[in-house]
């Protein structure tokens, strides 16, 4: 399957946009960045029923959902660190929110830290940092 279905672009349209509210985080000011990943996660949606982040490699897609959710967007790392390495959900210049992650995550060693701009919306999972 090279395309997906309508339903699923529009699913996944109208997800990032709830999602960019609900955190405070913007698309990334290259659309086409941004298209490139709704594109993606609605190609898993139609494939595995589940938006898979499509910025990973998985040796076996459906066992990767069967294992845990961990990369099922929003991910664990955007839910617990707000960082978005798809750079879905970033800063308006573009930037994935880095402050949160531990300072040995790479994350911070490619971007460097940067401050998250709405530090009051989003990580709805951050009680789960150092519980694992």
């Amino acid at each position: 399957m090279s395309e997906p279905s309508e339903k699923s672009l529009e699913r996944m349209r109208v997800y990032t946009q709830k999602y960019w509210e609900k955190t405070g985080t913007s698309p990334h000011p290259e659309k086409t960045v941004t298209d490139a990943v709704v594109t993606g996660l609605a190609l898993h949606i139609d494939e595995l029923g589940r938006p898979l982040c499509p910025c990973n490699f998985y040796p076996d897609k459906k066992a990767e959902l069967e294992r845990s959710r961990e990369w099922v967007c929003a991910c664990d790392e955007m839910k617990r660190y707000k960082y978005c390495h798809c750079l879905l959900f970033v800063t308006p210049d573009g930037l994935p929110i880095t402050e949160y992650l531990p300072e040995d995550h790479e994350g911070r060693q490619i971007y460097g830290l940067v401050r998250d701009p709405t530090p009051g919306q989003g990580r709805e999972a951050r009680h789960k940092v150092g519980a694992e």
